[in-house]
């Protein structure tokens, strides 16, 4: 078996592209389109993280949850505030089940949460 792909819902494509390409930096792998006027479908990929997202009616739900599980979360909210992204200024939290956690809303509607385990060194130092 391999990595689950989720299909987000979208319904603009600049602003689905200007959030995952321009603030998060993900790379196009995809766009498919059955006509001149049809919806848009495409994917993204970061390191192994994949996502497909789509305009199509019945693709996705709008207001999905995806974990994604990132080196270090407080170097993520870092890099992506010093962006300075206008629709964006994600924080973290450390959370007592021992994740540092961030979310972040994209244009569809839908919740991304990046996680990175918080060390061992830390968590014996927080006892």
């Amino acid at each position: 078996m391999k990595a689950a792909v989720p299909i987000l819902r979208s319904f603009d494509e600049a602003a689905a592209k200007a959030f995952y390409i321009d603030f998060l930096g993900f790379k196009i792998l995809f766009e498919h389109r059955f006509g001149e006027d049809a919806p848009l479908y495409f994917a993204v990929k970061q390191g192994a993280c994949e996502l497909h997202l789509s305009e199509h009616f019945g693709d996705g739900t709008p207001g999905t949850f995806v974990r994604i599980e990132v080196e270090d979360v407080a170097d993520m909210s870092a890099m992506l505030n010093a962006k300075k992204f206008k629709n964006a200024k994600p924080g973290w939290q450390r959370q007592e089940w021992g994740w540092d956690e961030m979310s972040i809303s994209d244009p569809g509607g839908n919740k991304l949460i990046f996680a990175s385990p918080i060390p061992q060194d830390v968590k014996k130092a927080d006892l």
